[in-house]
């Protein structure tokens, strides 16, 4: 939420600068992101006189000005506003001044043969509106020579974040009080006087969904004239990172940031019959102010009246009852509506505006009277106009909640011992009411109160949560136990040898679109979807963390990325028995683009392929203590995955431990994603727990005797996987041999059609003794007869 300093100064008496206004926003726990000076963007642009303003004589629309400055000479500048004449005042930005609106640096130059000195700037170049007809033209009594900042008044801009808890400070005056509450000066509320009526509403406004909306207050005002707002409103609004539009526009936008309190204006000339605060009708569709339809449902609160609907109620106005210029007669609307139907609404639709972020968290249900008489100030006094008697149609919820509170709490939840009195001054400064036994009366506007802990956090913050001395927790005597379990300490082994891979760690969403869920759900029961989403594209949990990698790989592509290879160490979520939540811990890989970059060396750039997949499944797989030596290579990764170029690692034909290929291309098609890409999910759930597994690595013991290896080259048939023979191999004895591969798989000449011949290297390990010719012939023959289950033969 942004606001300037001159608009807080119109709710808070003080004298502090910007910076001790900062901190001390900080202190009572409103983050302060930016602070940013408008002067410091100002600054070399001065209040100067135009002399004189002849033709340009080589440019039909440009003048040659002469511009007194204060300094003792003049300053030629050429200008093309339509404008500059002999005799006005305007801005002019001197040689070294950078323009706010584009950052171009202005230069002493020459335009068409004749020397300009800078440039007379108009009211969009230095970011003070949308005007941009010509150059500003300041009254006859500037100061000629005064910088513009000093003489425009140019007030510092606060950026402050406000947490989801506070709604009472999404306005001005609500900053302005907690600060009044810190010490920081005295709270000044504005209240417009009550206008009182002049002829009786001629519209009928009701609510006909009291859950939804349970007060809706309005009023007509007729003859009015909608032209500009005050230049003062505008210089906040701007500052608030709000365009003005028109006065009746402004207001209402000016109701929003400085009092936390939307409401709306309609063209009464653009309504028929009553208006009327409903549910929708399934099917209703409404075109709202950002230019786009919606469809409604009856979940939804709406504003209507005998036409259709106006407003999405409480989130967006409608287009075609909006005010305009030509507008004279308008209807004031005001209302309280429901903060969970806000939200709900909200996330279907798929709006995110200010009205929505205000509505949702809970405005000041004791405050529509209030608004509306500023509003009606407001309009009164700027565009003129005769206002009808006030219409109120239903209430909105007026009984506070009362909160027994103890102040010893500070010191026992806070860790800060505060006196009685300190507290019970802060409280009433935030405008609770506090009785003698500290019966706490809580604001109707502050929801976030709901008991003595939330009371003990206001008057820390407000004492100073810096003044909350750091203590450390105790401390048994001695080495301290490990903290972290098996799985902890497994998925850090993992993220390690990740990133020692070359790997880059992403964080993901654990949310995915339905579409995008859906389609890596593999039938595990269902999607597990959220009943009350952020939004609607963030509604299933994601059952594989490989649609979130594909969503950043996409991302990282699209800004350029030549090669892209990401993992995350995170949890899938399936439906278990019952249709309760499944999490599971998984690990997910994603190869795409360029494995090697083009170059003299390597020539042209290659691609990453299903075996670099393999490779980094087997990796990871041993990383997390996997019996890697045992895996065996089978087909069925999922209909996601290339089913040609893509396979699972199990322990057995059951036990999946990882599935790791090409994704199909009906899958990167989906995803919006060029091909091709690889793709590893790791079941970390999946491994089985190591029998008296330690934290300790256990001493390196190195053999006494050299390791003896024998190479075998076996005929097989051509559809046999290597990792079978290897594993058959291997175990023809385990007591000798320690390791087994394949180094060479050869077909065509001399291999009879439909076999391969298949080398491997078998490492041997002597314990107490060196083997002899007949232990060797021994392992051999075991090895051959193993291989020989297999329909594996000795290729001659």
């Amino acid at each position: 939420m942004k606001f300037s300093l001159e608009w807080l100064k119109a709710f808070l008496d003080t004298e502090a600068s910007a910076a001790e206004i900062a901190a001390a926003l900080n202190r009572i726990g409103h983050e302060v992101e930016g602070l940013e000076d408008p002067a410091e963007r100002l600054s070399g642009f001065r209040v100067a006189e135009v002399l004189t303003a002849v033709p340009h004589p080589d440019a039909d629309k440009l003048r040659v000005l002469t511009v007194n400055t204060g300094d003792e000479a003049p300053l030629q500048v050429v200008c093309g506003a339509p404008n500059a004449r002999a005799g006005m005042k305007g801005v002019l930005g001197l040689p070294g001044a950078v323009v706010p609106a584009n950052g171009m640096e202005l230069r002493k130059s020459t335009i068409r043969g004749v020397e300009s000195n800078g440039m007379m700037c108009s009211v969009r170049e230095l970011e003070l509106g949308d005007e941009h007809d010509g150059i500003i033209e300041l009254p006859a009594d500037a100061p000629v020579g005064t910088p513009f900042a000093e003489y425009h008044g140019a007030s510092p801009v606060f950026d402050v974040a406000i947490t989801p808890n506070r709604p009472d400070c999404m306005g001005v005056e609500g900053i302005a009080r907690d600060l009044a509450a810190a010490g920081l000066g005295t709270f000044k509320p504005w209240r417009a006087e009550t206008v009182a009526g002049s002829f009786a509403c001629p519209v009928e406004i009701r609510t006909d969904d009291p859950e939804g909306c349970p007060a809706f207050y309005g009023r007509v005002i007729r003859g009015v004239t909608n032209g500009a707002s005050p230049a003062w409103m505008q210089a906040r609004l701007i500052a608030a990172g709000q365009r003005p539009i028109s006065a009746l526009v402004d207001f209402t936008n000016y109701l929003s940031l400085g009092f936390g309190r939307p409401a709306h204006v309609y063209d009464l000339a653009k309504l028929s019959g009553p208006v009327v605060a409903r549910r929708a009708v399934n099917g209703e569709t409404v075109e709202a102010l950002n230019e786009k339809t919606y469809t409604l449902d009856e979940s939804m609160t709406v504003i209507a009246d005998a036409a259709g609907v106006h407003d999405i109620g409480g989130i967006m106005g409608g287009e075609h009852s909006g005010v305009t210029a030509e507008t004279t007669d308008v209807l004031l609307e005001i209302a309280y509506f429901d903060p969970a139907r806000i939200g709900a609404t909200g996330r279907k639709l798929g709006i995110a505006s200010d009205a929505r972020s205000r509505f949702e968290r809970g405005v000041d249900p004791a405050f529509l009277d209030a608004g509306l008489d500023v509003l009606t100030d407001l309009i009164l006094r700027t565009c003129g106009g005769e206002a009808s008697e006030v219409v109120h149609a239903g209430s909105p919820p007026s009984e506070a909640k009362v909160v027994s509170y103890d102040p010893a709490l500070a010191g026992k939840l806070g860790g800060v011992a505060i006196p009685e009195g300190e507290q019970r001054a802060t409280l009433e400064k935030l405008d609770f009411a506090v009785s003698d036994d500290w019966q706490v009366t809580v604001p109707l506007r502050r929801h976030d109160v709901e008991g003595p802990a939330d009371l003990v956090e206001e008057v820390v913050r407000i004492h100073g949560l810096d003044s909350v001395p750091s203590t450390p927790l105790p401390r048994a005597d001695g080495v301290a136990r490990p903290t972290a379990t098996p799985e902890q300490v497994r998925e850090r082994k993992v993220r390690r040898t990740a990133a020692a891979r070359g790997l880059n760690e992403a964080v993901t969403w654990s949310f995915l679109p339905p579409a995008d869920a859906d389609h890596f759900a593999d039938g595990n029961g269902g999607l597990w979807t959220l009943d009350n989403p952020i939004s609607e594209d963030m509604k299933a949990m994601r059952p594989s963390l490989i649609p979130g990698l594909l969503a950043a790989a996409r991302r990282n592509a699209d800004r350029g990325a030549q090669s892209v290879r990401l993992f995350e160490v995170g949890r899938r979520y399936l439906r278990g028995e019952g249709g309760a939540s499944d999490e599971r811990a998984t690990v997910g890989v994603l190869l795409a683009g360029e494995k090697t970059a083009r170059g003299w060396a390597a020539g042209k750039a290659t691609a990453f392929d299903a075996y670099d997949a393999k490779a980094e499944a087997i990796a990871l797989l041993e990383a997390a203590g996997a019996p890697v030596d045992n895996l065996q290579v089978m087909g069925e990764a999922g209909t996601q995955f290339h089913p040609g170029q893509s396979a699972t690692l199990r322990l057995g034909p059951k036990t999946v431990l990882a599935r790791f290929g090409a994704l199909h291309p009906a899958t990167l098609k989906a995803f919006d994603v060029d091909g091709p890409v690889m793709a590893v999910e790791v079941f970390l759930d999946a491994i089985p727990a190591r029998k008296n597994a330690q934290f300790a690595r256990t001493a390196y013991a190195p053999p006494a005797l050299q390791a003896v290896s024998r190479d075998f080259a076996f005929l097989v048939d051509a559809a046999l996987p290597a990792g079978d023979l290897v594993r058959t191999v291997r175990a023809a004895d385990k007591a000798n041999i320690v390791s087994a591969r394949v180094f060479d798989d050869f077909r065509g000449a001399g291999v009879p059609e439909g076999k391969k011949s298949l080398a491997i290297e078998v490492t041997l390990q002597p314990g107490e003794k060196t083997y002899t010719d007949a232990d060797l012939k021994a392992i051999s023959d075991a090895v051959v007869a193993a291989a020989a289950n297999l329909g594996a033969t000795l290729r001659g």
